[in-house]
């Protein structure tokens, strides 16, 4: 590293990697994001590895796969034996700060069973200091905003969570707060803040923002900035195959965040008018991280920061009938992914066509700043990228897993009759076909290039009984690829530990 370098690494929740107008979206408009995207690198083709908040973001932030780190759903802990971006930063010299959250379900074995930590699974990873203690966003929504809210003389109700309960003017609906003061300002305002004390030393700054994430309620003017009518409509879920998981994903929509399901059964007009919502809170995004990137060009660090925006998974928007993101299709997995790295004009502007997955995040950050990558990470840098090279032997395919269990309830479970550990899914994908291998239910396959709706479930096919079979063999080699290896890239000599040829 020439120079010290920042590090703003920007996390949404449950954004889609089709959604921005660098993307040639129809619709959204991303000004912001597209400008950063001129300055850096646009990556198309970007796929999260699983969902939803808690298992996305351990994949994230560890480099690993969910069959590696296997913090498989929101509750399940992430074993403390792991490293992570932050400790690895920290073992560079930086001191990484958090503003908002990671949905770390922390390991029960590292405290004594009454401690709080042990209560929640909003906790925040090892290694990253938490700089706004309340910047969590938990079920209950965010302790700190609420009260900065409530200082500023807005009439905050008993029950946090109802501070996103619509305030009705004539045929729109908009929230209690106005844009200036809403959760996504509210941690720009705070990250701002944090940068200002980090003048004399490079810093490493994760935002974690919630939105676009429910409840699905925007701020003026960002909740009629598009038209309903104007919506894309979403694919038709009565064309799709029949299988025991789709129904059951489509009897529960699982990951409606508390949204009344009756007020969202699949009436066109409430449908476009959700997807209208959520592309006005991705706007109201991108204008505050427009905020923040204009404060950074204007105190002269611009120049010098590492910029990551990416998402931790993506969303339905009634595609193929659901809402959230705990399914197989490609709007649940294809996020986003802009990345600035400083000095590097050859590839500015670049839009990166070849498949590449959140994993590949860590070890990324890593090999710019110039620190060591941990053998645990499952993912390659994508620095290559950044200088104008392609790599050789890149990847040609991704994978992503759902861990569909119901640990509280045991619905799943007990309505398609499968044990816990049985109530799993994993997906390889090409630009061609898609293969989806369930744990104890029938696969799909789907031809991508011809049905690139996945509204034809092709495992059933004679004809097509080779492609699965060599699908098949390529989910298994990636696993046998892929499975934990922190100690089997060592080996012990007479002059001790040494790393194992690759």
């Amino acid at each position: 590293m020439n120079q010290p370098m920042n590090v703003l690494f920007v996390t949404v929740d449950q954004w889609r990697g089709d959604c921005l107008s660098a993307q040639d979206h129809p619709v959204v408009k991303t000004p912001n994001l597209d400008a950063l995207a001129a300055d850096g690198v646009l990556f198309a083709n970007h796929f999260g590895q699983c969902a939803p908040c808690g298992p996305s973001r351990a994949s994230l932030l560890t480099g690993m796969y969910a069959m590696n780190h296997r913090s498989v759903r929101n509750g399940t802990p992430l074993d403390a034996r792991f490293t992570n971006i932050a400790l690895e930063a920290r073992a560079k010299g930086y001191t990484p700060g958090l503003i908002g959250y990671t949905d770390t379900s922390h390991d029960p074995r590292q405290y004594p069973s009454d401690d709080p930590v042990l209560k929640t699974t909003a906790g925040t990873l090892h290694g990253f200091d938490q700089l706004v203690p309340g910047s969590e966003a938990g079920c209950d929504g965010v302790k700190l905003w609420i009260e900065e809210l409530a200082a500023k003389g807005y009439p905050v109700p008993s029950a946090e969570i109802d501070i996103y309960n619509p305030l009705v003017t004539g045929e729109t609906a908009q929230t209690l707060y106005r844009s200036e003061d809403s959760d996504t300002a509210f941690i720009i305002d705070h990250a701002v803040t944090a940068i200002e004390t980090q003048k004399t030393a490079p810093w490493f700054l994760h935002l974690s923002l919630l939105r676009p994430h429910p409840p699905f309620i925007a701020s003026a003017p960002y909740n009629t900035m598009y038209p309903p009518d104007d919506m894309p409509d979403p694919c038709d879920p009565e064309a799709a195959t029949d299988h025991p998981f789709l129904a059951f994903v489509r009897r529960h929509h699982l990951d409606l965040e508390g949204l009344d399901q009756a007020g969202h059964q699949a009436d066109p007009a409430a449908m476009r008018q959700l997807r209208a919502t959520y592309y006005g809170l991705i706007s109201e995004v991108d204008h505050h991280l427009g905020r923040l990137i204009g404060y950074l060009k204007e105190t002269g660090q611009y120049d010098s920061t590492l910029i990551v925006f990416t998402s931790d998974h993506g969303e339905q928007l009634w595609d193929h009938g659901v809402l959230g993101k705990e399914h197989f299709y490609d709007q649940s997995y294809h996020i986003p992914l802009i990345i600035k790295q400083p000095g590097s004009d050859m590839a500015r502007g670049r839009v990166v066509t070849e498949f590449t997955e959140a994993i590949d995040l860590m070890s990324t950050v890593l090999d710019v700043i110039e620190q060591e990558i941990p053998p645990q990470c499952d993912g390659h840098s994508l620095r290559p990228f950044l200088q104008g090279e392609t790599p050789g032997n890149w990847r040609t395919e991704v994978c992503w897993e759902l861990d569909f269990r119901d640990n509280k309830h045991g619905i799943a479970q007990q309505e398609l009759g499968l044990g816990a550990q049985d109530c799993s899914l994993c997906v390889i994908r090409d630009a061609r076909f898609k293969y989806v291998h369930f744990g104890a239910l029938p696969p799909l396959f789907f031809d991508l290039v011809n049905d690139p709706d996945e509204l034809h479930n092709l495992a059933g096919d004679p004809a097509y009984a080779p492609q699965i079979l060599t699908y098949a063999q390529k989910m298994l080699s990636w696993r046998l690829a892929h499975a934990d290896r922190t100690l089997t890239g060592l080996y012990l000599s007479a002059d001790g530990p040494k790393r194992a040829m690759p």
